[in-house]
């Protein structure tokens, strides 16, 4: 296949077939820098590292030096492809069937990586160079993993050189149904709370001489999972929690366990942030512990806060450009899970759009064809109105 990067199928096809299943990069990036270079971005690779989690490569690239700065901001990481067997067509092939690119990383988010590669370089090529601004990619190989050796520190790099971005895209899968459905505007948070009630071991037919955990967590989890948080706000709705884990050292039948384990997670909305949520839990469990004497500890961890892009001039710009090509207004919402807009939200304004999200981490993920070439589209009418009015 010869690789034309201004047409968004074949380069999704060409990342595809490169396995970067995270935190492996298997070229993918590579493939990024060598077709970006020649159009005249300066490129980054920047390898970070933390104890105990993998080093990850990840990808900084920049045309001009001046502002406006957009800037497009996405994965190339994909999650594993589980059992191939079950697979219709290779996870890895990019094959086409029925006007249809199968293969892991698609929609999530080899595609729109894709489309917006091909809609900025023709936007390049059509105007001989960048006319104005700056325009770049900041591309991670660790949005599917920790999260920990990518975004976060490209934005810690990108602060030590004294670099301002002034609005980003990220290209996150946001249409449930049709492309232009929705526009994310902004992201609940999420943090997750680890509980540990502590008892005595002892023999369950010597109950008298143990101190069973168990029912104890189980009221902190019964008083924490039934309270409620909030009815939601105009932009957000309600807040949740759900336990996610619960479990004992031991799985003999009649031993009462030393200690027992709750894992939890919330999700919360605009009336919250990540301190305000923590201490929400930890009233919560003190007032419960008092009633049953249970002796426990807590301990948070999670990364991103509640963010929201009020309405102005980059969701109108991108607004204006999905409805132009697709005829759709699009929502603007605040569902889902996370991304990696959670942390660019600290530096500028953030939006994301991107495919059609119904068969991202599924088998046979796949991405229409004609949903590739209208999301180029659309990037291509959002660059160019965003250079042309901010």
């Amino acid at each position: 296949m010869t690789l034309n990067p201004t047409d968004p199928v074949t380069l999704t096809q060409a990342l595809i077939r490169c396995e970067s299943v995270t935190p492996d990069e298997g070229g993918a990036l590579t493939l990024l820098q060598n077709v970006l270079e020649p159009a005249g971005f300066t490129c980054h690779r920047l390898v970070f590292s933390e104890p105990g989690t993998p080093d990850v490569d990840n990808l900084y690239a920049r045309l001009g030096s001046g502002r406006p700065h957009l800037s497009f901001a996405g994965h190339t990481d994909v999650v594993p492809v589980g059992d191939e067997k079950v697979w219709t067509v290779p996870p890895f092939s990019g094959d086409i069937r029925d006007g249809k690119v199968y293969g892991r990383g698609a929609v999530d988010m080899k595609g729109c990586v894709a489309a917006f590669v091909s809609a900025a370089l023709k936007y390049i090529h059509h105007h001989n160079g960048l006319p104005r601004g700056s325009l770049s990619f900041l591309i991670t190989g660790d949005e599917e993993g920790p999260s920990i050796n990518g975004t976060m520190k490209i934005l810690d790099w990108l602060k030590s050189r004294d670099e301002v971005v002034d609005a980003c895209l990220v290209g996150e899968p946001s249409n449930p149904k049709a492309l232009g459905d929705e526009i994310r505007i902004g992201r609940r948070g999420s943090v997750n709370a680890e509980i540990v009630v502590h008892g005595k071991q002892g023999h369950s037919a010597y109950p008298q001489l143990a101190d069973n955990p168990v029912p104890k967590l189980a009221r902190l989890i019964d008083r924490l999972s039934t309270a409620k948080l909030d009815d939601g706000t105009p932009d957000f709705q309600p807040s949740n929690l759900q336990v996610t884990v619960i479990s004992v050292p031991n799985t003999a039948t009649n031993v009462i366990p030393g200690q027992a384990v709750a894992k939890i997670n919330i999700r919360y909305n605009d009336l919250w942030h990540r301190p305000t949520i923590e201490a929400w839990v930890r009233d919560k469990l003190a007032h419960a512990a008092a009633e049953v004497g249970a002796k426990y500890e807590v301990s948070f961890s999670g990364t991103g806060d509640v963010f929201l892009t009020k309405p102005g001039p980059l969701v109108s710009t991108l607004t204006d450009a999905v409805q132009s090509v697709t005829g759709r207004i699009p929502k603007l919402t605040t569902g889902g899970g996370t991304s990696d807009a959670r942390f660019i939200k600290d530096i500028c304004p953030v939006v994301e759009f991107g495919l059609v999200n119904a068969t991202i981490h599924q088998v046979d993920e796949h991405t229409s064809i004609v949903d590739l070439e209208q999301l180029t589209e659309i990037y291509g009418r959002f660059i160019t109105n965003y250079f042309r009015t901010e």
